[in-house]
Order: structure tokens, then C-alpha cells, then sequence
């Protein structure tokens, strides 16, 4: 049984998110569905994955891109991946999204998150 539902959204960081926003929007025809202020959703046609852009630090020689896996059950797959000793950061809560990052065996970057 997989502890996680599906992949939730594709996110990159990016230097300015209002310029980022409008450039994938008129560039590439994506629609903004939700604005975090810092972060952006945007959709992508008729996927069912959308496209996070998130304001933070680039760094182009290290790519920020990572997947957001989805759970229904947050609290327990944090509790599972700690008791398989998967590198996590804490658990944390931006008042719309509960979420934690964790790292595979390389050091890439995961995140799971939860929301209603």
C-alpha cells in the first residue's frame, strides 16, 4: 500500500513571482489558480498536475525543482517516514497547507503535503 496518493503539483522556485506568474501565463498560456502570495498554482491545460511557482533564491547550477506528493493522512506518513529514519524537516502548517520536506538516499529534495 503507498503512503502517498499522487503527485499533487511540480514546483519551481523562481526570483520574482508576480513577473514569473504573468511571463508563464502570457509565454505559455498556463491560468493562475490560486495566489499564496509568495507562490503561485499555476494550471497546465487539462493535466490534473499543476505548476508551482514559489519566490525564493535561484540557483541555476542547483535546480529547485521537486515534487509535491499528496496524503490524506499526514500526521502518519510523518510518523512513518521518522520510524524508517527518512531525513524530514517539521512538519509545518502556512494556514492553507500542512507540509514537510524529506530527502532520498542522494539528497533531491520531496515534499508532502495535505490540504482541504
Amino acid at each position: 500500500m503507498s503512503l502517498l496518493e499522487r503527485i499533487d503539483t511540480i514546483c519551481l522556485t523562481v526570483s520574482n513571482v508576480d513577473k514569473a506568474s504573468t511571463w508563464y501565463q502570457e509565454v505559455l498560456g498556463l491560468s493562475d489558480s490560486y495566489n499564496g502570495g509568495h507562490y503561485r498554482i499555476l494550471s497546465v491545460g487539462n493535466s490534473g498536475v499543476p505548476l508551482t511557482i514559489e519566490e525564493g533564491k535561484v540557483n541555476p547550477a542547483n535546480s529547485q525543482v521537486y515534487p509535491i506528493f499528496y496524503t490524506k493522512n499526514i500526521e502518519e506518513v510523518y510518523k512513518v517516514l521518522l520510524e524508517k529514519r527518512v531525513k524530514v524537516s517539521e512538519l509545518q502548517n502556512d494556514g492553507v497547507n500542512h507540509f514537510f520536506d524529506l530527502y532520498d538516499l542522494d539528497g533531491n529534495k520531496l515534499q508532502v503535503c495535505f490540504w482541504k
